[in-house]
């Protein structure tokens, strides 16, 4: 994503809220009054360890679960766009790339590929959905969740299936659809180094909420440093910083924009 967070709180109203929210799965608690607010034109990303219950939180939001107690108030008439964690491709099915941006949602060929192109995916209408790559997949499942002209995009886990190169131009992609159209976005996320750049408000999950807030406060807090250790914590406190230039696959600059005040390649992130 590029830039710092440009989320104005006092600008914006919530499209979701989480109140309370507290998940049993027989004996076992999975969410513990866990509260969340999105409101319109904020990047929300929830991180966690495994089995934190940041997925099962994103089905409460969606509505697809109900939780024991608590609730989950959303603005009227609110249209959500959402994209799956995992999404098995059977090749033996037939089915054509443009054949299931529609399943539940008919548009014309022509709605498909501008979505497409917004997305910054090759014309891939017609391409056997089993043969497409794993970026490819991703941006498809994008352009699909576009579709209903969402308020709320919720991303589970955005970059599954996407190699190191492209993460980070998925990421901005996603600022970028933030800015164009002022939706929401609640986003899972295990990159911890790309989130820490890419977001306005980091939600710390460990079936409760450890803490939240701006990533760099977040990055400071002692749950988090608890959760994750210190030579992260510091880590990605050193590597928070505009992403006015590209990485290589081992995180390293390749390229620095007149005036951006960066040190290059050998120098440290301010």
């Amino acid at each position: 994503m590029t830039g710092a967070p440009s989320f104005d709180p006092s600008q914006a109203s919530p499209l979701v809220q989480a109140r309370g929210v507290s998940l049993r799965f027989g004996r076992r608690s999975v969410l513990d009054a866990v509260d969340l607010t999105v409101h319109a034109g904020e990047v929300v990303t929830l991180v966690g360890l495994n089995g934190a219950g940041k997925s099962t939180l994103i089905r409460v939001i969606l509505g697809i679960v109900e939780p024991d107690s608590g609730e989950v108030l959303r603005s009227p008439g609110l249209r959500i766009g959402y994209t799956p964690q995992h999404m098995q491709r059977d090749p033996v099915l037939p089915m054509t790339v443009a054949r299931f941006m529609t399943l539940g949602a008919p548009a014309p060929r022509r709605t498909l590929q501008q979505l497409l192109d917004e997305v910054g995916a090759d014309p891939i209408l017609g391409h056997p959905l089993a043969e497409i790559s794993g970026g490819e997949m991703q941006r498809v499942l994008l352009a699909r969740a576009l579709l209903r002209k969402p308020q709320l995009l919720v991303l589970d886990e955005p970059l599954a299936g996407v190699d190191v190169t492209s993460q980070s131009d998925l990421y901005r992609l996603i600022a970028e659809i933030r800015d164009r159209r002022g939706c929401g976005v609640l986003l899972v996320s295990h990159d911890l180094h790309l989130v820490m750049a890419a977001t306005d408000t980091v939600v710390c999950l460990n079936r409760h909420v450890c803490c939240t807030g701006r990533p760099q406060a977040v990055l400071r807090h002692p749950e988090f440093i608890s959760l994750f250790g210190p030579h992260l914590s510091e880590t990605l406190a050193v590597y928070q910083h505009a992403h006015d230039h590209r990485h290589d696959a081992l995180g390293e600059p390749l390229s620095f924009e007149a005036g951006s005040g960066e040190s290059g390649p050998g120098g440290r992130h301010p």
